[in-house]
């Protein structure tokens, strides 16, 4: 054997034959579909909206700091990268939200059938959108 991949890629069937299988699949092998990428986007917005729970806690510190900090944190926040942020922060609270609420009828055992799955899937991302163009439409009108 060349090395330790060789002796992982030998096992036996459930007849006792040597068989040759194949490691751990990756993204090269195969095809992104919608329960791995909706799989992904939730651990990447868990980040997002932890770094962006830092943020606000920030923002808070200003605030309660004093009136020059709070005036530099606003402006932060009004600026365009800062507006990108916020905007980039409410799509992954909502997404990371709505596929939690996925997730809780996973673990009462319903949605497991492809379909179903592929279906709410896309549900989740459509509502993740809508409700952060609802949410941001309001905030634009309000202020």
């Amino acid at each position: 054997m060349k090395d330790v991949r060789e002796a992982l890629l030998n096992g036996l069937n459930s007849q006792g034959q040597m068989v040759r299988r194949p490691l751990s699949p990756h993204l090269q092998v195969y095809r992104p579909q919608m329960t791995s990428v909706t799989s992904i986007l939730h651990r990447f917005t868990g980040i997002g909206v932890s770094l962006g729970a830092i943020l606000l806690s920030l923002w808070l510190t200003a605030a309660a700091s004093s009136a020059r900090w709070f005036a530099f944190a606003q402006s932060a926040a009004a600026s365009i990268p800062g507006m990108i942020v916020l905007f980039l922060f409410t799509l992954a609270l909502f997404y990371h939200f709505c596929n939690g609420i996925r997730h809780l009828g996973w673990d009462a055992g319903y949605g497991f059938d492809l379909p179903v799955a592929r279906r709410n899937g896309a549900i989740v991302i459509a509502g993740s959108v809508a409700l952060t163009a609802i949410t941001w439409i309001i905030g634009l009108i309000i202020w």
